[in-house]
């Protein structure tokens, strides 16, 4: 169904709001973010949010019942009781409660028993912690809190700080070995000290629970039970947690920077009669484009004449394997009034199509509905990877089809991780390279929202951590990525200094530990957490010199 200007909309849908009643949160569309206030101040949305509790549907069991469900995996998996002799319970390692504090506070006697039990479950295997690990909880006022958990650059790259990891890895390289008594004294640890409410290690050690417990399970039970994540929220909520989640990282706003400013470069180079035509394969979810839409207007010239938008929603990949992060929003929920209101208080003429359903390697120009007098950009983000990594030939097969479209560019955003795919089939390994993604989402999540415990945290959060539960959720460096795309027909292209320049002053905005890289070898855009990257962006146009491959 095409949604365009001629669809009735009512007088009152004329405001300038991208939500619905909510003047208050259009500066953060039309103002460029590196031009705004302080984004450690969150006033706006302290009035916009004071009654989102009842809006989530019900998830009274936030609270990750561990014991049960160790109980439930290891009863038709492993034999035997759970080993426990070398790890004796302790009052003094109860579980910690979800707390309204920032990062709750553990007493002395329970951080040396936590250290005992890290040191104790990996001496005898794989990871050997030489020294002890000390699980530190910040203490004192929320604002010494946020000190702590924002700038704490050895607890990100040290690999001794990441204490949670030295226990989900060898528990996973474990059961690869199918060494039960292992896997059973490294759940019960891993029990002991896992935590939905403490800092990046304690949330990792929950979530690589649940996940390897759910590897253990039966099939089709549900690893999610507990957890709050895009498919357990409403659509309201779900939109007012992506828009404070981009105010304090720019997990998903650098990238959305760059691809916006690149269209721009591409529009500049192209007929300013053209029609502009954006292919949207991404997880942006509507909110990459108020601030192009508003970058439109001021070009000059005025704005396209027409402006298209094609969604491609849930695909066929996607229904196979519907644990994807982040790529699919809440039941019910659609940007498309909202974005059609927006444009049209603009003089913008819109257009928005949606696809979903259709197989992303057999996109043409009839599925889309392209046509030779558009300028047609495409712009993918974050979903790509999700092509089966056992089969490579899927994500090449899906670049042909879009080299097949001649488009005028493509901007392609996606993790940066090692994955070498001929043993990504161990789970050992492709679980250790997972937990490695999901600890920078972690511990850059903790530093954004200055340790302070929120529902729209934990939401982005539990959707970061289907990560683990994902067998395909397994990126590839940059390097293959261009490789791959030079071989179906595309030539990369250097990022324009204002894309450079806005980018660069986007994530001054952000907590100091972010840093951005351009790649003299090929002109990608790098986003990096304390040394260590997470993203990366990439400008493409067609090879003329290369025929339709």
């Amino acid at each position: 169904m095409v949604l365009d200007e001629s669809d009735p909309i009512s007088s009152s849908d004329h405001i300038l709001d991208w939500l619905e009643g909510s003047i208050s949160f259009l500066p953060s569309f039309l103002e460029d973010p590196y031009n705004s206030g302080d984004l450690n101040g969150d006033q706006w949305w302290v009035q916009g949010c004071q009654d989102l509790g009842q809006e989530f549907l019900n998830t009274s069991s936030t609270s990750f019942n561990s014991a049960s469900t160790i109980t439930t995996a290891t009863s038709t998996t492993l034999t035997g009781p759970i080993v426990t002799n070398d790890v004796p319970p302790s009052d003094s390692c109860k579980k910690r409660k979800v707390s309204d504090d920032p990062v709750p506070k553990a007493p002395q006697n329970q951080r040396k028993s936590q250290n005992r039990r890290v040191n104790k479950a990996t001496d005898d295997g794989d990871a050997v912690v030489e020294q002890g690990v000390t699980v530190k909880k910040s203490v004192g006022t929320k604002k010494a809190s946020a000190k702590s958990v924002g700038n704490n650059c050895n607890n990100g790259n040290n690999r001794e700080g990441r204490w949670a990891e030295q226990l989900l890895n060898p528990c996973a390289a474990a059961i690869t070995t199918s060494n039960m008594t292992r896997v059973q004294h490294l759940l019960y640890v891993l029990h002991e000290l896992a935590s939905a409410s403490g800092d990046a290690n304690h949330r990792l050690a929950d979530h690589g629970l649940r996940a390897l417990t759910h590897h253990l399970s039966s099939p089709g039970s549900s690893v999610s039970v507990g957890t709050i994540n895009f498919a357990s929220t409403k659509p309201q909520f779900f939109q007012k947690s992506l828009m404070r989640f981009d105010e304090v990282s720019p997990w998903f706003m650098f990238p959305n920077k760059i691809a916006n400013t690149s269209i721009l470069q591409i529009l500049g180079e192209e007929d300013r009669s053209r029609n502009l035509h954006i292919l949207d394969i991404g997880v942006s979810h509507g909110f990459q484009w108020p601030t192009l839409l508003e970058a439109l207007t001021r070009r000059p010239g005025g704005p396209p004449p027409l402006v298209r938008l094609t969604v491609i929603g849930a695909t066929t990949d996607d229904d196979r394997n519907p644990d994807i992060p982040f790529a699919n929003g809440p039941p019910g929920h659609s940007s498309s009034t909202q974005l059609l209101c927006f444009a049209k208080s603009m003089n913008i003429n819109l257009q928005i199509n949606r696809l979903d359903n259709h197989p992303l390697q057999n996109l043409n120009t009839q599925i889309i509905n392209s046509s030779p007098d558009e300028t047609l950009i495409v712009c993918s983000q974050f979903r790509l990877h999700h092509l089966n990594h056992n089969c490579p030939d899927n994500r090449t097969e899906f670049l042909r089809a879009l080299r097949s479209l001649e488009p005028k560019g493509v901007i392609l955003s996606e993790n940066n991780m090692d994955c070498s795919c001929n043993t990504c089939g161990d789970f050992a390994t492709g679980f250790s390279r997972r937990v490695e993604y999901l600890w920078k989402f972690l511990d850059s999540t903790s530093a954004a929202f200055k340790g302070r415990e929120s529902d729209e945290r934990r939401m982005m959060e539990g959707e970061a951590a289907k990560a683990l539960t994902n067998s395909e959720e397994m990126n590839e460096w940059r390097q293959r990525w261009c490789e791959r795309m030079r071989r179906v027909g595309f030539v990369g292209k250097v990022f324009g200094e204002d894309t450079i320049d806005e980018a660069r002053a986007l994530l001054r905005k952000y907590d100091s530990n972010w840093e951005m890289r351009v790649e003299e070898e090929d002109g990608c855009v790098g986003l990096w957490w304390k040394g260590q990257p997470v993203s990366f962006s990439s400008l493409w146009k067609l090879d003329l010199k290369q025929s339709n491959m």
